[in-house]
């Protein structure tokens, strides 16, 4: 029996390339290069290679993911490895963060980072994934690693991973301008429908799907200007 979708949301055939505007236009330098850096209230800020990841067991996972926009893809699958095992592996031993730093800060090449309480990127299906139904992510879908959290809406998965940062607090986080706060939730869950802040979900619902046509089309249209330059 195929499980409801969750409050909100509408099933869509298709995955398409998603995000806030201005995003649409930047491309990581180098897609097939996987480089993130660990920081924050460390005692050691690390940089992270493809090499140091693939000590860690390989995961594959089928899993929905949740637009906020309230567009849903069924069953995507992935591969990568667990957030979990990166952090206890990895993090705790090599960078070893201090007491209480568990306000985590993801950061994508293109500029765009999001937040989520470190008790909620260790969950089990929790992942940094590289690659997506058999292939690697490519631009569309956040090459060379992104962050994959079913459970929060995927303004949350940021694409082009290139930062992880651990904080004891926000002081170093602000949701990226010229976006208004309201859109930034603290956790993002589906299941409760926090599309934001201030405003309850179920009208926030209707607002975002205004913005669905729009964001495919830039964000297509900004892919296949790239194509073209890269051709050349």
């Amino acid at each position: 029996m195929s499980i409801p979708l969750p409050p909100g949301q509408i099933e869509r055939p298709q995955f398409p390339r998603f995000g806030l505007g201005k995003f649409a236009r930047r491309f990581p330098a180098e897609p097939d290069r996987i480089r993130v850096q660990v920081a924050g209230d460390v005692e050691c800020k690390l940089n992270i290679e493809a090499q140091l990841l693939l000590a860690l067991p390989r995961i594959e996972q089928q899993s929905d993911f949740h637009c906020v926009t309230t567009w849903s893809i069924r069953g995507a699958r992935w591969s990568g490895w667990r957030f979990a095992d990166f952090y206890r592996q990895i993090v705790m031993a090599e960078a070893r963060p201090l007491a209480e730093a568990e306000f985590v800060v993801l950061r994508g090449e293109d500029g765009y980072c999001s937040c989520l309480p470190l008790e909620d990127l260790l969950r089990d299906d929790v992942m940094l994934a590289d690659r997506l139904d058999g292939q690697s992510l490519g631009l569309e879908h956040g090459a060379p690693l992104r962050l994959i959290a079913p459970a929060h809406y995927g303004y949350k998965n940021v694409k082009h991973l290139v930062a992880i940062e651990f904080w004891r607090d926000r002081r170093a986080y602000r949701f990226p301008l010229p976006y208004p706060t309201f859109m930034d939730h603290p956790r993002a869950r589906v299941a409760f429908e926090e599309r934001g802040r201030l405003f309850p979900g179920q009208i926030l619902r209707y607002l975002y799907r205004l913005l669905i046509p729009l964001n495919v089309y830039v964000f297509a249209r900004a892919l296949a200007t790239y194509r073209r330059k890269q051709a050349r």
